[in-house]
Protein backbone atom coordinates (compact mmCIF):
# COMPACT_ATOMS: atom_id res chain seq x y z
CA UNK A 1 0.00 0.00 0.00
CA UNK A 2 1.22 3.67 -0.73
CA UNK A 3 0.43 6.81 1.29
CA UNK A 4 0.85 10.29 0.11
CA UNK A 5 1.56 12.93 2.68
CA UNK A 6 0.57 16.48 1.72
CA UNK A 7 1.46 19.51 4.15
CA UNK A 8 -1.78 21.83 4.10
CA UNK A 9 -0.38 25.24 3.24
CA UNK A 10 2.87 24.47 4.56
CA UNK A 11 5.03 27.64 4.09
CA UNK A 12 1.82 29.77 5.49
CA UNK A 13 1.38 27.03 8.39
CA UNK A 14 5.09 27.83 9.33
CA UNK A 15 4.60 31.14 9.94
CA UNK A 16 1.69 30.42 11.60
CA UNK A 17 3.29 28.30 14.28
CA UNK A 18 6.45 30.75 14.31
CA UNK A 19 4.07 33.45 15.30
CA UNK A 20 0.42 32.62 16.44
CA UNK A 21 -1.29 35.86 16.18
CA UNK A 22 -1.30 35.29 12.46
CA UNK A 23 -3.28 32.14 12.79
CA UNK A 24 -6.79 32.14 11.18
CA UNK A 25 -6.06 35.56 9.54
CA UNK A 26 -5.56 35.68 6.06
CA UNK A 27 -1.94 35.06 5.37
CA UNK A 28 0.66 35.28 2.09
CA UNK A 29 3.96 34.06 1.91
CA UNK A 30 4.85 36.22 -1.16
CA UNK A 31 7.12 39.51 -2.15
CA UNK A 32 5.99 42.64 -1.84
CA UNK A 33 3.09 44.43 -3.29
CA UNK A 34 4.26 47.38 -4.41
CA UNK A 35 6.73 46.01 -6.54
CA UNK A 36 6.60 42.63 -8.69
CA UNK A 37 5.92 40.31 -5.86
CA UNK A 38 3.54 37.46 -6.26
CA UNK A 39 1.83 35.01 -3.83
CA UNK A 40 4.27 31.85 -3.13
CA UNK A 41 1.68 30.15 -0.76
CA UNK A 42 -1.65 30.98 1.12
CA UNK A 43 -2.99 30.45 4.38
CA UNK A 44 -6.82 28.76 4.11
CA UNK A 45 -8.59 32.17 5.59
CA UNK A 46 -6.47 34.12 2.58
CA UNK A 47 -8.27 31.02 0.00
CA UNK A 48 -11.68 32.18 0.86
CA UNK A 49 -10.94 36.10 -0.30
CA UNK A 50 -10.47 34.13 -3.99
CA UNK A 51 -6.27 34.12 -2.82
CA UNK A 52 -4.60 31.96 -4.62
CA UNK A 53 -0.34 31.04 -5.56
CA UNK A 54 1.29 32.28 -8.39
CA UNK A 55 -1.52 35.77 -7.75
CA UNK A 56 0.35 39.05 -8.01
CA UNK A 57 0.68 40.34 -4.21
CA UNK A 58 -0.75 43.28 -4.90
CA UNK A 59 -4.10 41.62 -6.63
CA UNK A 60 -4.09 39.80 -3.04
CA UNK A 61 -4.13 42.98 -1.11
CA UNK A 62 -6.49 44.15 -3.06
CA UNK A 63 -9.29 41.17 -2.69
CA UNK A 64 -8.10 41.61 1.47
CA UNK A 65 -7.08 44.81 2.52
CA UNK A 66 -6.17 43.17 6.13
CA UNK A 67 -3.80 40.85 4.35
CA UNK A 68 -0.76 39.48 6.89
CA UNK A 69 2.36 39.38 4.16
CA UNK A 70 4.90 37.11 5.37
CA UNK A 71 8.52 37.17 3.14
CA UNK A 72 9.12 33.34 2.17
CA UNK A 73 12.29 31.72 3.92
CA UNK A 74 13.22 28.61 2.02
CA UNK A 75 15.86 27.37 4.23
CA UNK A 76 13.98 27.55 6.99
CA UNK A 77 10.88 25.32 5.31
CA UNK A 78 13.85 23.44 4.24
CA UNK A 79 14.86 22.02 7.47
CA UNK A 80 11.32 21.53 8.38
CA UNK A 81 11.04 19.50 5.59
CA UNK A 82 13.88 17.30 6.43
CA UNK A 83 12.43 16.92 9.86
CA UNK A 84 9.54 15.53 8.19
CA UNK A 85 11.41 13.17 5.95
CA UNK A 86 12.93 11.91 9.21
CA UNK A 87 9.54 10.83 10.87
CA UNK A 88 8.74 9.06 6.87
CA UNK A 89 12.09 7.13 7.54
CA UNK A 90 11.09 5.65 11.23
CA UNK A 91 8.25 3.67 9.03
CA UNK A 92 9.56 3.02 5.82
CA UNK A 93 13.19 2.98 3.87
CA UNK A 94 11.06 3.71 0.49
CA UNK A 95 10.46 7.17 0.70
CA UNK A 96 10.01 9.35 -2.67
CA UNK A 97 9.73 13.17 -1.74
CA UNK A 98 7.87 15.63 -4.57
CA UNK A 99 8.59 18.77 -3.14
CA UNK A 100 9.66 20.23 0.14
CA UNK A 101 5.89 19.75 1.45
CA UNK A 102 4.84 16.35 -0.08
CA UNK A 103 6.09 12.69 -0.49
CA UNK A 104 4.96 8.69 -1.36
CA UNK A 105 5.87 6.55 1.13
CA UNK A 106 5.07 2.45 0.03
CA UNK A 107 4.75 1.07 3.39
CA UNK A 108 3.88 -2.27 2.21
CA UNK A 109 6.91 -3.89 4.00
CA UNK A 110 6.33 -2.70 6.97
CA UNK A 111 2.96 -3.86 8.08
CA UNK A 112 4.22 -6.37 10.47
CA UNK A 113 6.22 -3.95 12.40
CA UNK A 114 3.44 -1.42 12.66
CA UNK A 115 0.03 -2.93 12.00
CA UNK A 116 -2.02 -1.59 8.38
CA UNK A 117 -1.19 1.63 6.08
CA UNK A 118 -4.11 3.03 7.78
CA UNK A 119 -2.38 2.54 11.32
CA UNK A 120 0.68 3.76 10.01
CA UNK A 121 -0.35 6.41 8.13
CA UNK A 122 -2.89 7.33 11.57
CA UNK A 123 0.61 7.37 13.31
CA UNK A 124 2.87 9.43 10.96
CA UNK A 125 -0.36 12.48 10.67
CA UNK A 126 0.14 12.32 14.47
CA UNK A 127 3.69 12.28 14.86
CA UNK A 128 4.36 15.27 12.55
CA UNK A 129 1.60 17.09 14.80
CA UNK A 130 2.66 16.43 17.96
CA UNK A 131 6.16 16.97 17.28
CA UNK A 132 6.38 19.59 15.14
CA UNK A 133 2.38 21.31 15.13
CA UNK A 134 1.77 21.03 11.60
CA UNK A 135 -1.18 19.27 9.94
CA UNK A 136 -0.88 16.88 7.29
CA UNK A 137 -3.43 15.45 4.99
CA UNK A 138 -3.02 11.66 4.14
CA UNK A 139 -4.35 9.41 1.57
CA UNK A 140 -3.68 5.55 1.72
CA UNK A 141 -4.17 3.53 -1.46
CA UNK A 142 -3.27 0.80 -3.60
CA UNK A 143 -0.97 2.83 -6.11
CA UNK A 144 0.54 6.36 -6.76
CA UNK A 145 -2.08 8.10 -8.48
CA UNK A 146 -5.28 6.76 -5.64
CA UNK A 147 -2.86 8.16 -2.93
CA UNK A 148 -2.54 11.37 -4.14
CA UNK A 149 -6.06 11.46 -5.36
CA UNK A 150 -7.06 10.72 -1.84
CA UNK A 151 -5.15 12.98 -0.03
CA UNK A 152 -6.87 15.80 -1.99
CA UNK A 153 -9.84 15.11 -1.07
CA UNK A 154 -10.72 16.13 1.95
CA UNK A 155 -8.36 18.95 2.48
CA UNK A 156 -7.39 20.72 4.97
CA UNK A 157 -6.46 17.84 7.82
CA UNK A 158 -7.37 15.07 5.61
CA UNK A 159 -7.19 11.35 5.76
CA UNK A 160 -8.51 9.23 3.48
CA UNK A 161 -8.51 5.89 2.61
CA UNK A 162 -9.04 4.35 -0.60
CA UNK A 163 -9.89 0.08 -0.17
CA UNK A 164 -8.19 -1.98 -3.02
CA UNK A 165 -10.50 -4.63 -3.21
CA UNK A 166 -13.63 -1.03 -3.98
CA UNK A 167 -11.21 1.16 -5.96
CA UNK A 168 -13.72 1.63 -8.67
CA UNK A 169 -17.22 2.45 -6.72
CA UNK A 170 -14.87 4.96 -5.02
CA UNK A 171 -13.77 6.23 -7.94
CA UNK A 172 -16.50 6.56 -10.18
CA UNK A 173 -18.62 9.43 -9.26
CA UNK A 174 -15.50 11.98 -8.77
CA UNK A 175 -15.67 14.83 -11.19
CA UNK A 176 -13.32 14.25 -14.31
CA UNK A 177 -11.19 17.63 -12.79
CA UNK A 178 -9.43 15.21 -10.62
CA UNK A 179 -7.47 13.66 -12.94
CA UNK A 180 -3.91 14.99 -12.36
CA UNK A 181 -3.26 17.22 -15.83
CA UNK A 182 -7.37 18.24 -16.25
CA UNK A 183 -6.99 21.85 -16.23
CA UNK A 184 -9.60 24.18 -17.28
CA UNK A 185 -9.03 23.75 -21.10
CA UNK A 186 -9.25 19.89 -20.90
CA UNK A 187 -12.19 19.35 -18.50
CA UNK A 188 -14.20 21.69 -20.94
CA UNK A 189 -13.33 19.41 -24.02
CA UNK A 190 -14.31 16.31 -22.08
CA UNK A 191 -17.76 18.39 -20.56
CA UNK A 192 -18.59 19.22 -24.29
CA UNK A 193 -18.64 15.20 -25.09
CA UNK A 194 -20.70 14.43 -21.81
CA UNK A 195 -17.85 13.48 -20.02
CA UNK A 196 -18.27 15.13 -16.33
CA UNK A 197 -17.04 11.70 -14.01
CA UNK A 198 -14.52 9.18 -13.89
CA UNK A 199 -17.21 6.57 -14.46
CA UNK A 200 -18.51 8.25 -17.77
CA UNK A 201 -15.22 8.51 -19.13
CA UNK A 202 -14.32 4.98 -18.13
CA UNK A 203 -17.33 3.44 -19.83
CA UNK A 204 -16.01 5.78 -22.95
CA UNK A 205 -13.18 2.73 -23.76
CA UNK A 206 -9.95 2.94 -24.61
CA UNK A 207 -10.12 3.65 -28.45
CA UNK A 208 -12.61 6.38 -28.09
CA UNK A 209 -10.57 7.99 -25.54
CA UNK A 210 -7.76 7.62 -27.87
CA UNK A 211 -9.92 9.18 -30.73
CA UNK A 212 -10.81 11.93 -29.12
CA UNK A 213 -8.12 13.57 -27.21
CA UNK A 214 -4.91 11.47 -28.52
CA UNK A 215 -2.79 9.33 -26.86
CA UNK A 216 -3.22 11.47 -23.55
CA UNK A 217 -7.13 10.45 -23.91
CA UNK A 218 -6.02 6.89 -23.09
CA UNK A 219 -3.97 8.01 -20.03
CA UNK A 220 -6.40 9.25 -18.79
CA UNK A 221 -9.17 6.33 -19.01
CA UNK A 222 -6.45 4.30 -17.32
CA UNK A 223 -6.44 6.78 -14.48
CA UNK A 224 -10.29 7.20 -14.54
CA UNK A 225 -10.17 3.27 -13.76
CA UNK A 226 -7.13 3.58 -11.27
CA UNK A 227 -4.38 1.91 -13.37
CA UNK A 228 -0.79 3.30 -11.83
CA UNK A 229 2.01 0.82 -12.14
CA UNK A 230 4.64 3.26 -11.30
CA UNK A 231 6.72 2.08 -7.90
CA UNK A 232 7.62 4.39 -5.30
CA UNK A 233 11.65 5.30 -5.85
CA UNK A 234 13.68 6.38 -3.02
CA UNK A 235 16.65 9.11 -3.41
CA UNK A 236 19.32 7.99 -5.19
CA UNK A 237 22.79 8.77 -6.87
CA UNK A 238 22.07 11.73 -8.91
CA UNK A 239 22.53 11.05 -12.77
CA UNK A 240 20.91 15.14 -13.05
CA UNK A 241 20.15 17.44 -11.01
CA UNK A 242 16.91 19.32 -11.95
CA UNK A 243 14.19 22.22 -10.48
CA UNK A 244 10.39 22.70 -11.88
CA UNK A 245 7.91 24.45 -11.07
CA UNK A 246 3.80 24.06 -12.48
CA UNK A 247 1.98 26.89 -12.38
CA UNK A 248 -1.60 27.35 -10.89
CA UNK A 249 -2.52 29.30 -13.80
CA UNK A 250 -1.41 28.60 -17.22
CA UNK A 251 1.42 31.83 -17.45
CA UNK A 252 1.23 33.50 -21.24
CA UNK A 253 3.84 36.31 -20.44
CA UNK A 254 7.26 35.23 -22.07
CA UNK A 255 8.83 37.99 -19.77
CA UNK A 256 7.72 35.64 -16.69
CA UNK A 257 8.49 32.43 -17.86
CA UNK A 258 11.96 33.74 -18.72
CA UNK A 259 12.20 35.28 -15.15
CA UNK A 260 11.09 31.67 -13.72
CA UNK A 261 13.20 29.97 -15.78
CA UNK A 262 16.69 32.20 -14.72
CA UNK A 263 15.65 31.88 -10.82
CA UNK A 264 15.08 28.18 -11.64
CA UNK A 265 18.81 27.99 -13.24
CA UNK A 266 20.18 30.08 -10.52
CA UNK A 267 18.95 27.15 -7.86
CA UNK A 268 20.40 24.25 -10.29
CA UNK A 269 23.62 26.43 -10.43
CA UNK A 270 23.84 26.70 -6.98
CA UNK A 271 22.85 22.56 -6.01
CA UNK A 272 26.32 21.97 -8.61
CA UNK A 273 28.37 23.94 -6.29
CA UNK A 274 27.23 22.92 -3.54
CA UNK A 275 27.15 19.31 -4.65
CA UNK A 276 31.13 19.67 -5.53
CA UNK A 277 29.56 18.83 -9.38
CA UNK A 278 29.86 20.66 -12.66
CA UNK A 279 27.22 19.13 -15.67
CA UNK A 280 27.47 18.82 -19.10
CA UNK A 281 24.04 18.90 -20.70
CA UNK A 282 21.52 21.86 -20.01
CA UNK A 283 18.15 20.83 -20.66
CA UNK A 284 15.05 23.31 -21.07
CA UNK A 285 11.62 21.00 -20.37
CA UNK A 286 8.22 23.19 -20.80
CA UNK A 287 4.70 21.70 -20.57
CA UNK A 288 2.10 23.40 -22.27
CA UNK A 289 -1.90 23.50 -21.32
CA UNK A 290 -2.90 20.50 -23.33
CA UNK A 291 -0.01 18.44 -21.21
CA UNK A 292 1.86 18.33 -24.01
CA UNK A 293 5.54 18.58 -22.98
CA UNK A 294 8.63 19.62 -24.84
CA UNK A 295 12.24 19.42 -23.74
CA UNK A 296 15.39 21.01 -25.41
CA UNK A 297 18.92 20.43 -24.57
CA UNK A 298 22.64 21.94 -25.20
CA UNK A 299 26.03 20.14 -24.69
CA UNK A 300 28.92 22.51 -23.83
CA UNK A 301 32.46 21.52 -24.56
CA UNK A 302 33.21 22.18 -21.12
CA UNK A 303 31.14 21.28 -17.41
CA UNK A 304 30.29 23.85 -16.05
CA UNK A 305 28.33 24.97 -12.80
CA UNK A 306 28.30 28.78 -13.30
CA UNK A 307 25.28 30.77 -13.48
CA UNK A 308 26.34 32.75 -16.58
CA UNK A 309 27.26 30.07 -18.74
CA UNK A 310 24.21 27.88 -18.06
CA UNK A 311 21.61 31.12 -18.36
CA UNK A 312 22.48 32.04 -21.85
CA UNK A 313 21.89 28.53 -23.65
CA UNK A 314 18.60 28.29 -21.26
CA UNK A 315 17.36 31.59 -22.44
CA UNK A 316 18.40 30.91 -26.34
CA UNK A 317 16.91 27.20 -25.58
CA UNK A 318 13.27 29.01 -24.56
CA UNK A 319 13.03 32.11 -27.52
CA UNK A 320 13.53 28.94 -30.07
CA UNK A 321 10.68 26.58 -28.61
CA UNK A 322 8.26 29.12 -27.71
CA UNK A 323 7.14 30.06 -31.14
CA UNK A 324 6.37 26.39 -32.17
CA UNK A 325 3.07 26.14 -29.75
CA UNK A 326 0.57 28.78 -28.97
CA UNK A 327 2.69 30.20 -25.76
CA UNK A 328 0.01 29.03 -22.89
CA UNK A 329 2.21 27.05 -20.34
CA UNK A 330 1.52 25.09 -17.10
CA UNK A 331 5.32 23.90 -15.99
CA UNK A 332 8.70 25.19 -16.68
CA UNK A 333 11.74 23.23 -16.03
CA UNK A 334 15.55 23.48 -15.98
CA UNK A 335 17.99 20.29 -15.10
CA UNK A 336 21.23 19.93 -15.78
CA UNK A 337 23.05 16.57 -16.77
CA UNK A 338 26.03 14.62 -17.81
CA UNK A 339 27.55 15.18 -14.00
CA UNK A 340 31.23 15.08 -13.44
CA UNK A 341 33.30 15.86 -10.08
CA UNK A 342 34.29 19.50 -9.95
CA UNK A 343 37.89 19.89 -10.71
CA UNK A 344 40.05 22.98 -11.59
CA UNK A 345 39.97 23.91 -15.05
CA UNK A 346 42.10 23.47 -17.62
CA UNK A 347 42.65 25.35 -20.74
CA UNK A 348 42.22 23.39 -23.71
CA UNK A 349 44.44 23.64 -26.99
CA UNK A 350 42.45 25.68 -28.88
CA UNK A 351 40.29 27.68 -26.31
CA UNK A 352 40.26 31.19 -26.04
CA UNK A 353 42.00 32.37 -23.00
CA UNK A 354 39.64 35.49 -22.46
CA UNK A 355 36.57 32.99 -22.47
CA UNK A 356 38.43 31.14 -19.46
CA UNK A 357 38.87 34.14 -17.39
CA UNK A 358 35.46 35.13 -17.83
CA UNK A 359 34.48 31.57 -16.45
CA UNK A 360 36.79 32.12 -12.87
CA UNK A 361 35.34 36.20 -12.37
CA UNK A 362 31.99 34.74 -12.87
CA UNK A 363 33.12 31.59 -10.43
CA UNK A 364 34.32 33.87 -8.26
CA UNK A 365 30.30 36.12 -8.41
CA UNK A 366 28.69 33.05 -7.89
CA UNK A 367 30.46 31.79 -4.76
CA UNK A 368 30.14 35.08 -3.12
CA UNK A 369 26.55 34.89 -4.21
CA UNK A 370 26.24 31.71 -2.42
CA UNK A 371 27.72 33.08 0.71
CA UNK A 372 25.47 36.11 0.95
CA UNK A 373 22.56 34.03 0.73
CA UNK A 374 23.69 31.02 3.17
CA UNK A 375 23.97 33.77 6.12
CA UNK A 376 20.91 35.85 5.35
CA UNK A 377 18.85 33.82 3.28
CA UNK A 378 18.03 33.41 -0.61
CA UNK A 379 16.30 36.44 -1.18
CA UNK A 380 19.20 38.60 0.24
CA UNK A 381 20.45 39.07 -3.44
CA UNK A 382 18.52 38.49 -6.11
CA UNK A 383 18.46 39.69 -10.06
CA UNK A 384 16.86 42.10 -10.85
CA UNK A 385 15.10 40.40 -13.73
CA UNK A 386 13.99 37.61 -11.61
CA UNK A 387 11.51 39.69 -9.68
CA UNK A 388 8.88 39.26 -12.75
CA UNK A 389 8.77 35.02 -11.78
CA UNK A 390 5.59 34.31 -11.32
CA UNK A 391 6.81 31.79 -9.26
CA UNK A 392 4.64 29.30 -7.45
CA UNK A 393 6.80 27.22 -4.76
CA UNK A 394 3.83 25.63 -3.29
CA UNK A 395 2.70 23.84 -6.03
CA UNK A 396 5.24 20.75 -6.02
CA UNK A 397 8.66 22.41 -7.09
CA UNK A 398 11.03 19.04 -7.56
CA UNK A 399 13.95 19.59 -5.24
CA UNK A 400 15.42 16.46 -5.02
CA UNK A 401 18.16 15.04 -6.82
CA UNK A 402 16.42 13.30 -10.02
CA UNK A 403 16.49 12.26 -13.36
CA UNK A 404 15.23 14.50 -15.53
CA UNK A 405 12.06 14.39 -17.16
CA UNK A 406 11.06 11.77 -14.33
CA UNK A 407 7.10 12.18 -14.55
CA UNK A 408 5.19 12.90 -10.99
CA UNK A 409 1.88 13.49 -10.25
CA UNK A 410 1.14 17.10 -8.93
Amino acid sequence: MILHVDMDAFYASVEERENPKLKSHPLIVGGSPEGRGVVSAANYAAREYGIHSAMPARRALQLCPRLNIVRPRMRFYAEISHQIRDIFHRYTPLVEPLSLDEAFLDVSGSQRLFGSAEQIARRIKADIHRELRLIASVGVAPNKFLAKLASDLEKPDGFTVVPADNVQPWLDPLPISRIWGVGRVTAGKFESVGIHTFGQLRALGKETARQLFGSVGEHFWKLSQGIDSRTVTPERKAKSISHETTFAIDVGDRDILASRLLELTEQVAERLRRSGLRGRTICLKLRYSDFHTLTRSYTFQRATHATDRLWPEVSRLLHQTLPQRKLEVRLVGVGVSGLEKQRPIQLGLFENPSEIAAELKSADLDAATDRIRREFGHDALKRASTLRSNKDRSDKEHLENEDLGKEHPA
